[in-house]
């Protein structure tokens, strides 16, 4: 197989970062859990660099150790493959881009100082993949099949092997984000000619990069395989392990909002056991989230809003706990292994993103309006 020519990857070399000793490894973080307590905090660096402060109790403190603190016990991160728009947005006051691989070692640096574990989202994208979107990154554009496998492998190693050696490597990562149509459109499109083939051969390609760097290290990365909505797991998984021949992964991930799905919360636990018993793999919830207002807290236009209300659960703190409380629950009554929450830590700031400034999921945060925790982080430390 044709090797990928250097100028397909991103120059991993170029970024030089104090490797700080990580007192944290897997057995300590997440060897002895019963059950992974997750948030998403991929916003969260720019947040700071960019106006944002974190309190609990009134005091500003570290947002990573406010979860830790709180109950969570992993931390999940996107990372993009060359994200100049992240910088671009910024105009002449752009001077360093955002879930890329520098920004990325931060945040791990971080979330291992606060003693949380990683699961690592390659979207094998330069900007936001998922169901609706899965752009091959610019400097594949001109790959054909053979080329894009094979880039697949050496940026997932190469990306993995860079945080490897500087003690970040991650306990868990996903090969894709959302991915019901494939990744790596249109070449990677499940639903052309050889597409569960094809995009087996892409997964399968990602999958052995992390088993080989896995292989140089003392933490032994979990797989996760990532769809959104709970009613498209079964078929998805279905079609990517018998057509796509997909099935090294310990772990079937997927999203899940009350406001896109028509599984109510009550039949969780039930699709979650369901999923174990066909699949024999592990299962989480790697997105979920919901709102405690309705109200904002700058310009930028909400996601969730009045009318996403579910039935017993009011847009308030407490309904915005009772909601993580009993989804948290369906999930272990299925036998599920864990749950991370989507950007909880996305509060209102002068950062940028493609669409506005500020956050348009303010009012699905874990902070209210003056950025103190609210009652919904305390989900991850009910006595269930």
């Amino acid at each position: 197989m044709k090797k990928l020519v250097s100028h397909l990857l991103i120059p991993l070399g170029i970024f030089t970062l104090l490797s700080l000793p990580s007192s944290c490894k897997k057995e300590e973080i997440l060897g002895k859990t019963k059950f992974v307590f997750g948030a998403d905090l991929s916003y969260v660096n720019q947040i700071l660099e960019h106006g944002g402060v974190y309190r609990d109790n009134g005091q500003i403190k570290d947002p990573y150790q406010i979860f830790k603190d709180h109950g969570a016990n992993l931390v999940r991160l996107r990372i993009w493959h060359n994200p100049v728009w992240t910088k671009d947005v910024y105009g002449s006051n752009g001077t360093k881009m955002y879930n890329d691989l520098a920004d990325i070692k931060v945040a791990i640096r971080r979330c291992k100082d606060a003693g949380l574990a990683v699961n690592l989202d390659f979207h094998f994208s330069d900007t936001w993949a998922g169901p609706g979107k899965q752009n091959i990154p610019a400097a594949w554009a001109s790959a054909g099949l053979e080329v894009l496998i094979d880039s697949v492998y050496q940026y997932t190693y190469q990306t993995l092997k860079a945080l490897n050696d500087e003690g970040l490597m991650p306990e868990m990562v996903q090969i894709g984000n959302e991915i019901n149509p494939g990744m790596l459109l249109p070449l990677g499109s499940c639903y052309s000619a050889n597409g569960w083939k094809n995009q087996g051969r892409l997964i399968n390609s990602g999958i052995k990069a992390v088993r080989d760097v896995s292989a140089l290290s003392t933490i032994k990365t979990q797989i996760i395989l990532h769809i959104a909505q709970p009613e498209n797991v079964e078929f998805w998984f279905n079609k990517i392990s018998a057509e796509g021949a997909v099935t090294d992964f310990e772990i079937i991930g997927f999203s899940y909002y009350s406001k896109w799905s028509d599984v109510p919360i009550t039949e969780i636990s039930k699709y979650v056991a369901d999923f174990k018993g066909v699949f024999n793999k592990e299962v989480m919830i790697v997105e979920t989230a919901y709102p405690w207002t309705s109200q904002n807290a700058d310009s930028y236009n909400n996601i969730y809003n009045a009318g996403d209300v579910e039935p017993g659960y009011p847009l308030s703190e407490e309904g915005q706990l009772n909601f993580m409380t009993d989804l948290t629950k369906a999930i272990m009554d299925g036998g599920g292994m864990g749950i991370m929450v989507w950007e909880p830590a996305w509060i209102s700031s002068s950062a940028k993103d493609l669409w506005g400034t500020g956050s348009s999921w303010e009012n699905c945060t874990f902070f209210d309006f003056g950025w103190n925790a609210n009652r919904g982080m305390g989900f991850m430390l009910h006595k269930y």
